[in-house]
């Protein structure tokens, strides 16, 4: 378990297990339990992996990385998808490279994502800056949150 030489991020450090191969980097993703390539985005989507199962109390088996969905007919990926203790989707999280800035741009895909699995709330980060948001789909808003929520603030207990 080693921290990469990779950008320093606006979330606590945390140790990955990455290997080199042929020159190229890897890092060990728990949830899909397999190295995959060490790109800036990638260093973002495990950092916030980690700060939201560590930090915020996130089940690590209740959140589904990059998966693809049809969208006109199109093959979209969402970044992360959490899903609360009853199984429905509750956020998603579009994560971006630490030198991508966050703007509308950023937004309007996570939103557009979001018409497909109508979780409540949207994370957009880009491992410096977090912008999460509880959406309201029928006015069709968002309201910016100041902190990004523990999951027991967002996911009701089972029974």
């Amino acid at each position: 378990m080693i921290n990469a030489p990779m950008e320093p991020l606006n979330l606590p450090t945390y140790l990955f297990s990455i290997k080199e191969d042929r020159g190229k980097k890897f890092i060990f993703d728990e949830i899909r339990r397999r190295y995959v390539s060490l790109t800036p985005e990638e260093w973002v989507r495990q950092h916030i992996v980690r700060f939201l199962t560590i930090s915020k109390s996130y089940p690590l088996q209740l959140i589904s990385v990059e998966k693809g969905f049809p969208h006109n007919r199109l093959i979209k990926r969402y970044d992360l998808l959490v899903y609360d203790r009853c199984g429905s989707p509750v956020m998603i999280i579009e994560c971006k490279s630490p030198s991508v800035e966050i703007n509308q741009k950023a937004f309007d895909q996570a939103t557009l994502y979001n018409q497909k699995y109508f979780a409540k709330y949207v994370l957009v980060t880009n491992g410096r800056k977090h912008y999460c948001c509880l959406v309201d789909m029928k006015k069709k808003s968002y309201r910016f949150l100041k902190d990004i929520p523990d999951f027991g603030e967002i996911s009701p207990e089972k029974g």
